[in-house]
């Protein structure tokens, strides 16, 4: 008889799946103008209710998220309007060694084709990012290496952090890759994984007409 496996059996992998979502908790990080997380129990067994509720509040680019064009461009899709085929498919975890911001050279020397799913590891997952406070030094995607993505025409980025630009140039980097239709996936951990092609599934909620949603994202070596 099988038995539920415990989180960490899950995290690395019945079948060879790694989840790389954090887990979202009371009080976690979260972008500093955004609102904050609160999971609390609306309903609480040890308080003599017949079942455990939670009662959940969150912006919706908490933790791992999924961001959707009309986040940074008034006319553009929600989240639940994203095909299915962009956060689930091959990806190619590239690891980055500049301690800044991903560069174009960087870009370059990774071969980008279009049509890829890209993930990028950086310093971000080193520093347990989810458990600690906000950095605003964290590693993300320089505008111009936005621009060449999206001269390449990706289909999908993820970073491991909650954004994919800086706190500076944040809305130029995510309007170049909304606009180009690159979905952007934020949030994620890759402190486990190594770089190399993987399987990908990241689903966010689908929030209708939603600029973003929180997701659930695994991944599985090819």
């Amino acid at each position: 008889m099988e038995t539920a496996a415990t989180g960490a059996e899950m995290r690395e992998g019945g079948h060879g799946w790694v989840d790389v979502s954090v887990p979202l908790r009371d009080g976690m990080l979260h972008w500093p103008d955004n609102p904050e997380i609160r999971v609390t129990r609306a309903q609480d067994m040890a308080r003599g209710d017949a079942a455990n509720v939670s009662h959940l509040s969150l912006g919706a680019h908490s933790g791992t998220h999924v961001d959707a064009p009309i986040h940074f461009i008034p006319e553009g899709v929600g989240v639940d309007a994203l095909p299915l085929e962009a956060t689930v498919g091959v990806a190619r975890v590239l690891a980055i060694q500049d301690a800044r911001a991903i560069s174009v050279e960087a870009l370059r020397r990774a071969d980008v084709q279009a049509g890829e799913r890209l993930l990028f590891k950086t310093a971000n997952s080193s520093r347990h990012w989810a458990s600690a406070p906000f950095r605003p030094d964290f590693v993300c995607l320089s505008v111009e290496g936005a621009r060449y993505l999206a001269e390449r025409r990706v289909r999908t980025v993820g970073i491991d952090y909650l954004s994919i630009g800086s706190p500076e140039a944040g809305a130029p980097t995510h309007q170049t890759l909304l606009r180009a239709g690159i979905v952007i996936i934020e949030g994620l951990d890759l402190s486990a994984i190594e770089p190399g092609t993987y399987d990908l599934v990241c689903l966010p909620l689908r929030l209708e007409k939603g600029d973003g949603a929180p997701a659930r994202a695994i991944l599985r070596r090819r």
